[in-house]
């Protein structure tokens, strides 16, 4: 009975990802999304730079990935990150298409990269409403792998703003301020 009841809960929560993931295929690879949402724009807004090593936070299907790629240039790199298999195959088609060699797609929890410690310029987070292994725990992970006085930036999508830069700051942030929508704050020393 257990058993039966554990896959059945597996199968929809499968099917559900599977709809969240189509969902936001289409809303991103549609080519008016940039008109009215420009990632460059954006990811400016965040801080990247020419040369960062930078982690992308749930990339999906890549809206925001090949963009930071050609901010970053070749003396930077992105790690898109997403914990769907399927992003991460997406991702993998456009870095194919577009001939990029500066990007590497990793399917991964954001709370466990395992990217080396103190390695990464700038983390960004864009429209992400739910973290796989809690909000928390990825804040504590991006604070190990930035650099020191690194930068942390957010897409604020919901909720509070004082509750965002609360849970942050309890992470080992500062906040130093915002650009729109972007929430940007930078790893307190050790």
């Amino acid at each position: 009975m257990c058993n039966k009841r554990n896959r059945k809960k597996y199968r929809l929560n499968l099917e559900t990802s599977s709809i969240a993931y189509w969902t936001i295929r289409v809303m991103h690879d549609n080519p008016i999304l940039p008109l009215v949402r420009n990632p460059h724009k954006l990811l400016h807004r965040a801080g990247l730079t020419k040369g960062q090593k930078v982690i992308e936070v749930g990339c999906g299907p890549g809206f925001f990935t090949i963009p930071a790629a050609r901010i970053v240039g070749n003396e930077g790199h992105i790690y898109a990150v997403d914990i769907h298999p399927r992003a991460v195959d997406r991702v993998k088609k456009k870095i194919k298409k577009t001939a990029l060699t500066n990007v590497t797609p990793l399917c991964v929890n954001a709370s466990n990269t395992k990217l080396p410690g103190g390695s990464i310029d700038l983390a960004f987070i864009f429209g992400l409403r739910s973290i796989a292994g809690g909000f928390e725990q990825m804040i504590f992970e991006l604070h190990r792998v930035l650099k020191p006085e690194g930068i942390l930036s957010f897409e604020k999508t919901r909720g509070s703003e004082e509750k965002l830069i609360k849970e942050v700051e309890r992470g080992g942030f500062a906040y130093t301020g915002r650009h729109g929508r972007i929430f940007v704050f930078k790893k307190k020393g050790e």
